[in-house]
């Protein structure tokens, strides 16, 4: 193999890896449907407050106002409007985000929060 060729081949495969990664970084709907599913159905719905607040619609919801749900004290407060990166910062670590607030799960994992938020986009109140 001549070094061009070679060279080729390490460029295909670079950007075949840069664009896995690209994606992934965006998050994966499906994934998170899934994993909404299993870490956080126990307590939230998309359509109905449970133990913690409807999902319908958070991705551009300001924090705390979600109808009929009785939030923190902490969260009332915020001016936080929810968006993919005030989102991530609250999956990762909720009570750094907002101190005082009640939601005692996090995600460590970025892929997870990713896809996670992904599946929260699509979640449009007109849906």
């Amino acid at each position: 193999m001549n070094s061009r060729t070679y060279l080729l081949i390490l460029a295909v495969s670079l950007a075949g890896a840069l664009a896995a990664h690209t994606a992934h970084a965006a998050g994966d709907a499906s994934v998170g449907q899934l994993l909404y599913q299993a870490k956080c159905a126990a307590c939230h719905s998309i359509q109905y407050n449970g133990v913690g607040p409807a999902h319908l619609g958070v991705v551009g919801r300001k924090a705390g106002s979600a109808e009929a749900y009785t939030y923190s004290a902490a969260l009332n407060k915020s001016d936080i409007v929810w968006n993919e990166k005030l989102l991530d910062a609250w999956l990762r670590n909720p009570e750094k985000l907002v101190p005082g607030q009640k939601m005692g799960l996090s995600i460590p994992s970025a892929h997870e929060r990713a896809d996670l938020i992904a599946y929260l986009k699509t979640m449009k109140a007109d849906h």
